[in-house]
């Protein structure tokens, strides 16, 4: 879209158009794997919406809250929480964590994080499940709140010996003791590393965690029973960590026109909530755009019909 791009009038949503339009040309020239989703900033806002709207302690003066994002990208998960929480709670306290294996992106997320003033020492470089040339950044950390979106359908042949090491030798004390997925899809290993650094829930007298988490249909549908992703989503069920799944309409990346599901995931649920998964059919809460952007073709709104 054209905008005025003069400090005094710009707006805060005009800059996030532009921001997004160069991130998504980036990528088209740095012939990003198919799997790796740069993610609309009204996904990261509803997926904050999700997380923080009713978690009535993040709104209290002075809280201290850490947010972690294992496969950070350009930093938006991690700036748009920070910009909804300090909205509601200009004296929170935020802590924010992140890993990126993308050097651009990781360069990116520095360069925005400085600008606002904001340190980048939580901000590892490298591969989050392991690649034998770096390893998990925060692998004693554990986090209040998490968010990501992982890549979509992409082989962890690379990460594979790393992985399947980690889960022999160590089973639940590690990371993937619900067992390894497909090789040609290692979305769930982003979600079981997000899981091993969830705080103590209440039952264990601490405050819990919650996540937020991008996924295809693959995590949701495919395996057998006894598969390794079966047993994931099993071990994840049988916990009462899964809170919500929200189906959202397809045509909103700028690199593919899948359909996506937020999965929201907690150790800490509401009395009311637990025992419990709620499905919430959104594919039809969107707004056409006038131009496409790439694959991107659909967007949110701010009414509660999408539009």
């Amino acid at each position: 879209p054209e905008v005025d791009l003069h400090p005094d009038r710009v707006s805060n949503l005009q800059m996030g158009y532009v921001f997004e339009e160069l991130v998504r040309k980036f990528n088209e020239q740095a012939n990003e794997e198919a799997g790796d989703h740069f993610t609309p900033r009204e996904v990261i806002r509803l997926m904050a919406h999700l997380m923080y709207t009713e978690d009535e302690d993040v709104y209290t003066p002075g809280i201290a809250r850490t947010i972690y994002d294992p496969t950070c990208g350009t930093g938006g998960m991690l700036s748009v929480s920070e910009e909804y929480i300090r909205e509601q709670n200009p004296e929170a306290n935020l802590i924010l964590y992140g890993q990126e294996y993308n050097a651009e992106s990781y360069a990116i997320c520095c360069s925005d994080l400085l600008i606002k003033d904001e340190p980048i020492d939580n901000i590892h470089f490298g591969d989050t499940l392991g690649d034998g040339k770096s390893e998990d950044g925060h692998p004693d950390k554990k986090f209040h709140y998490m968010m990501a979106n992982p890549p979509f359908g992409v082989e962890w042949k690379t990460q594979q010996s790393i992985v399947q090491k980690e889960a022999d030798a160590l089973g639940f004390s590690g990371r993937f003791g619900a067992g390894t997925p497909r090789i040609n899809d290692g979305a769930l290993l982003f979600l079981q590393t997000m899981i091993s650094k969830m705080r103590p829930g209440p039952e264990k007298g601490g405050e819990g965690s919650k996540i937020a988490i991008v996924f295809n249909g693959s995590p949701l549908f495919t395996g057998d029973a006894g598969s390794g992703e079966s047993n994931i989503r099993r071990w994840i069920i049988e916990n009462d960590w899964l809170d919500a799944i929200i189906a959202l309409p397809d045509q909103m990346f700028y690199n593919t026109g899948i359909f996506t599901y937020i999965w929201i995931v907690s150790n800490r649920k509401r009395p009311e909530r637990r025992g419990k998964v709620q499905l919430i059919d959104g594919t039809k809460h969107f707004m056409k755009m006038r131009k496409s952007l790439g694959n991107k073709r659909n967007e949110l709104g701010d009414g509660e019909d999408g539009k």
